[in-house]
């Protein structure tokens, strides 16, 4: 299978790497963080401004996308590019997370799993099969195998369960993708265990063994202390492929987006960046900062000096906080922007520290800022 990552430089004190991924819809340089845009859409911005920020990788939800606008809508749009305008590449969760979060409306079977929409209350089958057409005809530059997703406190016999499934499910998945014509999409495959080391590593040995373009850390961050998802992080990717692009599910805050780097990630996404921005907590060097407080009424300085945002280059911390106690749509939309530009210029300057070998330093130098332990 054609490799589609390269390893540009490693840094020589962390398992920290600056790579390269090659998709169809261009080169997305790693690691990189990717906006959640769950129905099509990054809330609260534009694409235009996404790509302006340097992204070119955002995450879209197949779950979503399927029961609306549906499948039969984005086929005659011919795909999710199509329809929302967006030139960059776009990454597809297989929805297994959403389901999971559905548990009392679904049945998970060996052929697949049964659900009811949220929506409408629908029923409606996945197989593994059907959600990589699904994300065929969406069109993705990286689809995800549909998998099994389980909570933190779930039993080690339940955690075999699911696994299994989410093995047997990614062997039918690589199989059926294999069969595709005209496709440019990778398919990844998802490593789950739930937080037993025996499960984790007998997961990672098997997606590796299927040789998926790239492969997926799944079932972290569902509930876990972040001690837990600290160890379970590092000892899961220390038994992933070296030559494969590695993505950690869910993850956004600056703590558990440098530890990933450390470890070798290569990609993440999460929805706290752009949720966050809508209710008035930004991003900035020292933590972050509440804009509807008061303390901001009469500051005329930009939320970060030199931040190239919109708010920053333009507005005050005054005006923006009038803007969300005044609950007008341009607050949230300048707060967007600001947070997602902020965690661009985050993971850039974690690259740089990369490249110069220096990794280790500058993540325990800004963590120390970010959460006031200087």
């Amino acid at each position: 299978m054609d490799n589609i990552f390269e390893v540009k430089h490693k840094d020589e004190n962390s398992l920290a790497r600056v790579g390269k991924l090659i998709l169809a819809h261009g080169i997305v340089d790693t690691p990189t963080f990717m906006p959640v845009g769950t129905n099509g859409t990054v809330k609260g911005i534009y694409h235009e401004k996404i790509e302006k920020i340097g992204y070119n990788l955002i995450l879209a939800n197949t779950y979503h996308l399927y029961l609306r606008p549906t499948v039969e809508v984005l086929q005659h749009y011919g795909g999710l590019h199509n329809f929302s305008n967006w030139k960059g590449n776009i990454l597809t969760d297989s929805g297994g997370f959403q389901i999971f979060s559905l548990s009392k409306l679904r049945k998970i079977k060996d052929e697949g799993v049964m659900f009811q929409s949220h929506i409408d209350g629908s029923k409606h089958m996945l197989t593994p099969e059907k959600v990589v057409d699904i994300q065929k005809i969406i069109g993705s530059d990286i689809l995800m195998c549909l998998d099994v997703c389980t909570a933190s406190d779930t039993s080690y016999k339940k955690s075999v369960e699911a696994m299994n499934i989410t093995h047997q499910w990614a062997q039918r998945s690589i199989n059926h993708w294999k069969t595709l014509d005209n496709f440019d999409g990778k398919l990844f495959g998802i490593v789950q265990g739930n937080f037993f080391k025996d499960l984790r590593k007998e997961s990672a040995q098997f997606i590796n063994d299927l040789d998926f373009p790239g492969i997926a850390i799944g079932g972290l961050s569902v509930g876990e202390d972040e001690q837990t998802f600290k160890e379970y992080l590092e000892f899961t990717a220390s038994y992933l492929r070296y030559d494969k692009v590695r993505y950690v599910m869910g993850i956004g805050s600056p703590d558990y987006i440098l530890d990933a780097i450390e470890n070798g990630i290569d990609l993440f996404d999460c929805v706290l960046a752009t949720r966050a921005a809508r209710n008035g907590s930004l991003f900035t060097d020292d933590g972050m900062i509440q804009m509807k407080k008061a303390e901001h009424t009469f500051d005329k300085n930009p939320i970060v000096e030199g931040c190239s945002c919109t708010a920053c280059k333009d507005y005050s911390r005054g005006y923006l906080r009038h803007l969300f106690k005044a609950n007008e749509m341009l607050g949230g939309m300048l707060a967007t922007e600001h947070n997602l530009t902020y965690l661009y210029d985050l993971v850039e300057n974690a690259k740089k520290a990369i490249l110069n070998n220096s990794f280790k330093e500058f993540k325990n130098s800004y963590l120390a800022r970010f959460y006031g332990k200087e």
